[in-house]
């Protein structure tokens, strides 16, 4: 009995041991088969959605780098007359509104000398004295008013030249003596040869209830749009945000103040745009610096409107869009 329950446990033990073995020999193939699946799935997700970066793409998939990705341009790093200017700018925009108990609409009038349709403002401006401000600023001639409304309205003037920087200055003159009152809420430039469309009251709630300004903007890539542009400009101005609008606006009081503040940017066009410059070129301050100032400080989502400034006030040129509602309109003299 002893030899036969010895062959017995022989056989269990052939049995059993060989079974372990036979199961890691089987494990092993499945451990690559997942293994090479898991690398050949990272290839493919790299070659569709290739990584974004400039050295990595290489290394997965020149498809990546060659086609819809570009590596973003580092940005530029700010002078410190620019850090300065941002922070004097977004402190004022910042700034919480002081309300007016008497919120007025300030006009401003920039002539030679006389207004020739005085006598049809004075019509306009009748029976609602106390909700506006008239300045004057007569660059030749001191006028003589046939209005009371216009009694005394000049302010300090100096001689203006068409095309040269002393347009912008007037109308920085003008805008500094009107923020001297508090209750100026809305900042109307005009010429001598505009007259008014609507009644005083359709132009003062069209002013009065709207939070924007209005600044004629818009981009000429021809000669006398960027070809008046100028790299002494550079690093501040770039000739992808030189811009081109008519000088005429109206505005609200925060970004009066910031025409008023500035002197980095007004700087630039002082110097670097202006008549017979070289190369033959003229660039006119009046009608560059602030479209650019305004596009250039990313003001559209604090809202300023560009391109609808015709809707108010100023001349019509060519390219501008076509707007309705005046309220304001230039005649011919």
């Amino acid at each position: 009995m002893k030899p036969n329950q010895a062959w017995r446990i022989g056989m269990k033990d052939m049995q059993i041991l060989p079974a372990p073995r036979q199961r890691a020999h089987l494990r092993k193939p499945t451990w690559i088969i997942i293994l090479v699946s898991l690398v050949s799935l990272f290839l493919i997700c790299a070659y569709i959605y290739p990584p974004r970066n400039s050295a990595a793409c290489y290394v997965f998939s020149t498809h990546g780098c060659n086609s819809d990705w570009i590596p973003p341009t580092p940005a530029r790093e700010l002078t410190d007359k620019e850090i300065s200017s941002r922070v004097v700018i977004s402190d004022i925009l910042n700034t919480p509104l002081v309300i007016s108990n008497n919120p007025k609409i300030a006009f401003l009038f920039l002539t030679p000398g006389a207004l020739p349709f005085e006598k049809l403002w004075d019509k306009f401006f009748q029976g609602h004295e106390g909700k506006f401000s008239i300045y004057v600023h007569a660059s030749k001639d001191r006028p003589v008013h046939f209005s009371r409304y216009f009694y005394n309205r000049e302010i300090r003037s100096e001689k203006v030249v068409w095309g040269k920087i002393s347009m912008v200055d007037a109308e920085r003159r003008l805008l500094a003596n009107a923020l001297k009152d508090p209750d100026n809420q809305q900042f109307v430039l005009l010429s001598d040869s505009c007259i008014p469309l609507r009644n005083f009251d359709y132009v003062y709630n069209y002013l009065m209830y709207t939070n924007v300004s209005f600044i004629d903007c818009f981009e000429d890539p021809g000669p006398h749009g960027t070809g008046r542009y100028s790299e002494h400009m550079l690093p501040e101005v770039e000739k992808k945000d030189f811009r081109k609008g008519a000088q005429w606006f109206t505005m609200k009081r925060q970004h009066a103040v910031i025409v008023v503040a500035d002197s980095l940017y007004y700087t630039k066009f002082h110097d670097y745009c202006k008549p017979n410059m070289e190369g033959g070129r003229n660039c006119y301050s009046d009608e560059h610096y602030l479209p650019t100032f305004f596009y250039f400080r990313c003001l559209i989502p604090l809202e300023l409107q560009i391109g609808q400034l015709h809707m108010l006030i100023g001349p019509r040129e060519s390219g501008t869009p076509n707007l309705t509602l005046p309220v304001i309109s230039p005649t011919s003299s």
